[in-house]
């Protein structure tokens, strides 16, 4: 039987506006399970409360985040900040703006290494893994120098960096075009099967959580409406607000097939 690495149930308010009312997660070792819903449903603000960042966006959050043997929100900033990066990875949604554009991406990469351990390791390995070049060269390079698509996967490398358990992808390919995020979405398969990885797959795209998760959360009006197998709720779904998501899903004319089908079937 699969352990469980991440278990919660949160409220979260903002200025004393309630936006998640007693959501309810799981996400096992080595499961990629997506959490869909359409924006402003809350998604991003269950990631900042894994994170133990709510509080910068003036959120406050109740009930608990079980994290192995720790209840995250119980834990002093300081042990926070030791397992968030290290143990908790994140990839935002923007490349660009979540890099510094005036720092060479080697120095970027060396500070978070440098944030939870010391010495300086071989990149060539972190950086091949996730299909980037590993030559000193590109590591001198400025992050405004870079497309969308190579940046995100340089946040991919940083994210996994050092071998995190749990790796929180919060709309890591809505910026990018259909064939970059279909190479990033393979990226994310691959760190899951070969490295045990277990993704938090947060997006409003359901042809992607389709094809890259194992079960998939749907979230609406705060509340986590449906979750099961990404087959059962792709194929069978039981609540009207999922049976609406799914309807939404552009049809393929030519192929006669939708995305989603599509999705299913390369997994």
């Amino acid at each position: 039987m699969t352990r469980s690495l991440l278990q919660l149930r949160i409220s979260v308010e903002y200025a004393r506006k309630r936006v998640l009312n007693d959501v309810s997660l799981e996400v096992a070792e080595g499961e990629i399970l997506g959490l869909v819903g359409r924006s402003g449903e809350g998604k991003s603000t269950i990631a900042l409360s894994i994170l133990g960042l709510l509080a910068l966006k003036g959120g406050r959050c109740e009930g608990e985040i079980l994290y192995r043997d720790w209840d995250l929100l119980k834990l002093h900033p300081r042990e926070m900040r030791r397992l968030r990066g290290k143990d908790i990875g994140l990839v935002p949604q923007s490349p660009l703006a979540a890099l510094n554009p005036n720092v060479r991406l080697g120095s970027q990469l060396k500070e978070a290494w440098r944030a939870h351990e010391r010495g300086e390791p071989d990149w060539k390995p972190l950086l091949e893994s996730v299909s980037l070049p590993a030559e000193e060269s590109f590591l001198r390079q400025y992050p405004r120098n870079l497309s969308v698509g190579l940046a995100q996967r340089f946040l991919i490398a940083m994210a996994v960096l050092h071998n995190p358990s749990l790796l929180i992808a919060d709309e890591a390919t809505s910026a990018l075009d259909t064939i970059t995020q279909a190479e990033i979405l393979g990226l994310f398969r691959r760190l899951n099967q070969s490295r045990g990885i277990a993704i938090l797959y947060i997006s409003h795209d359901l042809a992607s959580v389709a094809s890259l998760c194992h079960r998939v959360a749907i979230l609406h009006q705060g509340e986590i409406v449906e979750c099961n197998s990404v087959d059962e709720v792709f194929l069978n779904p039981q609540h009207p607000y999922t049976k609406q998501l799914i309807d939404a899903i552009p049809q393929l004319p030519t192929v006669g097939a939708s995305a989603m089908e599509s999705g299913l079937a390369r997994r």
